[in-house]
């Protein structure tokens, strides 16, 4: 396939992502830069049937947690709606509230509450770390952490390695979609023909791709097939997740967020599919740069 020169716009290739929650917008997006977009939801959100938020609630009220991690607005939002709101508003008021990134943020702004502590870009578990570390020990506090569908162990086992009493709040979880066949259809394409462009927003999509290719037995075509597509990820927690199953991480945003994804792949894409693509011709004709 022919790759036109870059002109700001993704030139017609093919673009697949794994979003749930929001594909029409990133389908949006990328239509919108040029591009023609595959989105195949990879995830859906479970509540958890248990009573997670109102044991929160009480330990709150008993004064049992003297800080709230909130990873998540989603989070937060079910939060919210499992409690009485002016009592959950109430006790966070009297912890140190720690948001990672602007959704928890807005969400705590529902509720009439600032954070102490902002965790600035691109809200990774170090970023939480090192910002708590420089304005907010947690040596010998209890401390809850409103979880984001999966539980983030690293953040987890420094908390408690610096002092911390840790509860560990889950009110949702990420499982695959009820049907997965366009998934699997998706992943499937993925390993054989490939695409022009692969975009991955979370750590959970690169989970759940690598298993359903791992279920289809096509894992090992799916690595070899990278080498031939521009693999983008919204930030460092995605990318360690693709490194870490051997794909590549071409091309990654200033910023973690979603249309900065997308407009990075308009500006850069088509250029370094060329150029990628080459490189492979040249290793595959031996190094010659000859047909």
């Amino acid at each position: 396939m022919t790759i036109p020169a870059s002109d700001g716009g993704i030139g017609g290739l093919t673009v697949m992502a794994f979003e749930s929650r929001r594909a029409s917008e990133l389908e949006s997006l990328i239509r919108r830069h040029g591009g023609a977009p595959l989105v195949v939801p990879s995830m859906r959100e479970v509540p958890l049937q248990d009573d997670a938020a109102l044991d929160l609630l009480r330990e709150l009220e008993a004064g049992g947690i003297e800080m709230v991690i909130v990873l998540t607005g989603v989070g937060l939002r079910t939060l919210a709606e499992r409690c009485p709101p002016e009592r959950l508003a109430a006790s966070l008021a009297r912890t140190t509230l720690v948001a990672r990134g602007p959704k928890p943020i807005a969400e705590l702004r529902k509720l009439g509450l600032t954070p102490q502590v902002s965790v600035p870009e691109p809200n990774t578990w170090r970023e939480i770390l090192s910002t708590i570390d420089a304005q907010a020990p947690v040596g010998g506090l209890r401390v809850a952490v409103l979880e984001y569908g999966v539980t983030n162990e690293e953040l987890i086992a420094e908390l408690e390695s610096r002092g911390a009493g840790v509860l560990r709040v889950a009110l949702y979880r990420w499982a695959l979609p009820e049907d997965q066949r366009p998934l699997r259809q998706a992943v499937s394409r993925l390993a054989t023909t490939g695409v022009d462009f692969v975009l991955f927003t979370s750590r959970r999509q690169v989970d759940h791709v690598i298993m359903t290719a791992g279920e289809l037995g096509l894992a090992d075509a799916l690595v070899d097939r990278a080498r031939l597509m521009i693999v983008a990820s919204i930030g460092p927690v995605c990318s360690e997740a693709l490194r870490r199953h051997g794909l590549p991480v071409d091309l990654e945003p200033e910023h973690p967020k979603m249309g900065h994804l997308v407009v990075a792949v308009a500006r850069r894409g088509p250029d370094l599919l060329s150029a990628k693509r080459a490189a492979h011709e040249r290793e595959r004709d031996g190094g010659s740069g000859e047909a």
